[in-house]
């Protein structure tokens, strides 16, 4: 038997491809969680409007895409609209667009000419990456700092709510790793590497909840008060999982809880594993919708969003400009922010009170779209633990977190391997296949 902890995205996509396998498992989840199958993947319908308290959107490429069918929710698929295909990053007190091929990186003013000599000129860049290099070493060493300042640094907040000076290049984005290692080059790397493919960027009708739903709907969970309590190695080479009510033997043990969700089960048959994983950080992040009538707006929200590079003091990491993205988001004379508020270098923001916070957004708000009203309404959500962080920290619990694998215990969460919702789904289904 198969015993599968947790069902966020992760864990139900596992349960599922072992249910097409007619593999025997157990899926354990938290009772309190027995409405709310996906995680951290949640939202939110109140009247006309709809409210994403975790991931925006879902970026697939065909496999996805079959998945999504193979379900039955395709007929729910909702694309993101032309405009969002422009991104924008706040300098020098303005919104800028983010230059998105070579040709618009050279004729547009985004980065300075000496940084687009560095980035073009980016193949002669001598390869020197070390375990412990940085984002921001790896990024300055191969396209300079201005690149670092406004590309990698509102990028990485947007993707991780994290630091650059902190994460590790190996873990964060092993593919670069291996271009250089490979290549000598990234531009050259991408260029191999470059998929004929066209991805799509797509919510649902009814939000992004729609998928870890439809998925739920499809396998069998098993649900306890207070969950699992410890995971023990018994003699004859299977695990024990003992949760409040059951106690449970199994040949092979797939992890997919947070790192510290997962630290207290091995307290006592692993402690070292237990206390590498209370090291791994979690970015706290708060997300604050609000509504303003379109006419209160002096600038039009042709695009994705806006990002908010550390270096302009801004108080939120940015804005997802959710209406204009999808449709269905608000009323159509209406439009909806959603802002991004902490981060691993924001905690002192997000220990503020939830009206302090929404004060500050709407404050944000009206210099930055040069708004005079007030907002329609405005909702908050809070993470108090939203996104691991690949630092230092977390080398010593892949390490043993491999050596476990032996023994047939798996990690198949978000902080190993990458965070995104289509990362966690591929991951699920390749260990489904190992299993």
């Amino acid at each position: 038997m198969i015993v599968i902890i947790g069902a966020g995205i992760s864990g139900l996509t596992l349960a599922y491809h072992l249910e097409k396998q007619k593999k025997d498992y157990v899926l354990l989840e938290l009772k309190s969680n027995e409405n709310q199958a996906g995680g951290y993947i949640r939202s939110v319908r109140e009247q006309e409007y709809l409210y994403e308290l975790g991931p925006n959107s879902l970026l697939c490429d065909h496999e996805i895409l079959s998945f999504l069918e193979e379900l039955g929710i395709s007929n729910e698929i909702v694309d993101a609209n032309i405009v969002s295909k422009n991104r924008y990053v706040y300098k020098n007190g303005a919104y800028r667009k983010l230059p998105s091929s070579p040709i618009s990186l050279l004729f547009n003013s985004f980065f300075n000419w000496k940084t687009k000599l560095k980035i073009f000129g980016e193949s002669k860049v001598k390869s020197k990456t070390h375990a412990q290099e940085t984002l921001t070493e790896f990024f300055e060493r191969r396209f300079g700092r201005e690149v670092v300042d406004y590309a990698l640094d509102p990028f990485v907040s947007g993707i991780y709510a994290g630091n650059p000076d902190e994460l590790l290049v190996q873990y964060t984005f092993p593919s670069l790793v291996e271009m250089e290692t490979q290549y000598g080059s990234i531009l050259k790397g991408l260029k191999k590497n470059k998929s004929t493919e066209r991805k799509r960027v797509v919510s649902f009708k009814n939000g992004m909840q729609t998928l870890p739903k439809a998925i739920a709907s499809k396998i069998k969970i098993t649900y306890s008060e207070k969950g699992v309590q410890e995971i023990n190695k018994l003699d004859n080479k299977k695990w024990e999982i003992v949760t409040d009510e059951a106690t449970y033997q199994a040949s092979k043990v797939v992890l997919t809880t947070t790192a510290h969700q997962s630290a207290p089960f091995f307290i006592k048959s692993n402690p070292k594993f237990g206390e590498s994983l209370q090291k791994i950080a979690y970015a706290p992040m708060v997300a604050v919708h609000t509504i303003y009538y379109k006419n209160d707006l002096k600038m039009p929200l042709n695009g994705f969003g806006a990002l908010h590079p550390s270096k302009e003091g801004l108080f939120s990491l940015g804005h997802v400009w959710s209406s204009s993205v999808f449709s269905g988001r608000c009323k159509d004379n209406e439009v909806l922010f959603t802002t991004f508020v902490g981060g691993s270098r924001g905690y002192e923001k997000t220990r503020m009170e939830d009206h302090q916070i929404m004060g500050k957004v709407q404050k944000e708000l009206r210099e930055l779209y040069g708004i005079q009203t007030l907002p329609v309404t405005q909702r908050i959500f809070r993470w108090e633990k939203a996104i691991p962080q690949y630092d230092k920290y977390i080398a010593e619990s892949y390490e043993i977190a491999e050596s476990l694998e032996k023994q047939n215990l798996y990690i198949c969460a978000s902080w190993k391997g990458g965070v995104s919702i289509p990362d966690c789904m591929k991951k699920a289904k390749t260990l489904a296949e190992k299993l």
